[in-house]
């Protein structure tokens, strides 16, 4: 063991004597210990680093571009213009093509589809206030039409033909002074025909399953009515005719009816068959509540076995 440490110690002593002492300037080593090739740093020439660059010859230029001679043109010789295309504006009807026949409505004679000049909505085709002078061809599921405060003065045969769905025509406010014979008779669901403000003259024949009729100051005569125009009407509740030149009120009337105005007419009499059956007298007409007769030269008070039916009497002149 003793003999371990002292050659351990021998070996630390030989390492420190080797390395240089650290107060030597380390100029005074002799570079050749570390064998290490001496050369001069400042020997080396820079100037071998320039090379000579042999200037080829320079390319030439692109050829000049030479404009090729005018050509000659005949003496006769026109230049074709050639113009852009006309735009036309098309017809109204022309430019909604596209979208399907039928999508607006039939043509009308004012140049585009009923439903562009109205408005159709659900069935219902609304034409109120147009300047319209003639009713115009509607579409075939049409319900209900109103074509209200316009100009229309005559209500032709073929204008509701094959509507087999209307209900209700509403021509308020027109001038109407003449209604076609079959105008309305075609029409299988006709429930409600309203021509208030109007100027006609004469009822044409009218379907049987009417629930509203409104003729209110028109020139209405009992000559321009069918014999029992209102018989076989079984629904038909509202009957306004005040504002005419009835002489009678028109009879028979259906049980059902409910509101009977003929106030302002030239209607001077009344019969015991009117409103009640002479040849019942158990006859109760219940349904019949509201009846006008003032305005007329009648004398309700004449007439009292005319009312004995009706749960109430008649509004109307007592002399």
């Amino acid at each position: 063991m003793a003999l371990f440490v002292a050659v351990v110690a021998m070996a630390l002593l030989g390492y420190s004597s080797g390395a240089p002492p650290l107060d030597v300037d380390p100029a005074t080593y002799d570079l050749e210990i570390y064998d290490v090739d001496t050369f001069e740093l400042n020997s080396y020439d820079y100037d071998d680093l320039d090379e000579e660059i042999e200037v080829g010859t320079v390319a030439p230029p692109p050829p000049a571009v030479t404009q090729p001679p005018p050509a000659v043109l005949p003496p006769d010789y026109t230049p074709e213009v050639t113009l852009p295309p006309q735009t036309t504006k098309p017809p109204v009807a022309a430019t909604l093509d596209f979208l399907g026949p039928g999508l607006f409505g039939p043509q009308t004679d004012l140049g585009m589809p009923t439903c562009l000049l109205c408005v159709c909505l659900s069935g219902s085709v609304y034409c109120d206030d147009s300047d319209l002078t003639d009713i115009p061809p509607l579409p075939k599921d049409t319900t209900y039409f109103y074509a209200r405060f316009n100009k229309i003065n005559e209500v032709k045969n073929k204008d509701f033909f094959n509507l087999n769905q209307l209900k209700r025509i509403d021509l308020t406010g027109n001038q109407i002074s003449v209604l076609g014979e079959d105008a309305f008779r075609s029409l299988p669901q006709l429930q409600d025909l309203l021509l208030t403000d109007n100027k006609v003259q004469a009822l044409p024949e009218l379907p049987v399953t009417m629930r509203h009729i409104d003729i209110r100051n028109n020139r209405l005569k009992n000559a321009g009515m069918h014999r029992e125009a209102f018989k076989d009407m079984k629904d038909l509740e509202f009957l306004y005719l005040s504002d005419n030149k009835l002489d009678y009120v028109p009879g028979p009337l259906p049980d059902s009816l409910r509101v009977l105005h003929l106030q302002n007419n030239n209607i001077q009499s009344l019969n015991q068959d009117t409103f009640c059956n002479s040849h019942d007298i158990n006859y109760i007409r219940s349904a019949l509540e509201d009846i006008r007769l003032d305005g007329n030269p009648v004398d309700i008070n004449l007439y009292a076995r005319a009312y004995v039916c009706l749960p109430r009497l008649p509004v109307g002149t007592q002399h």
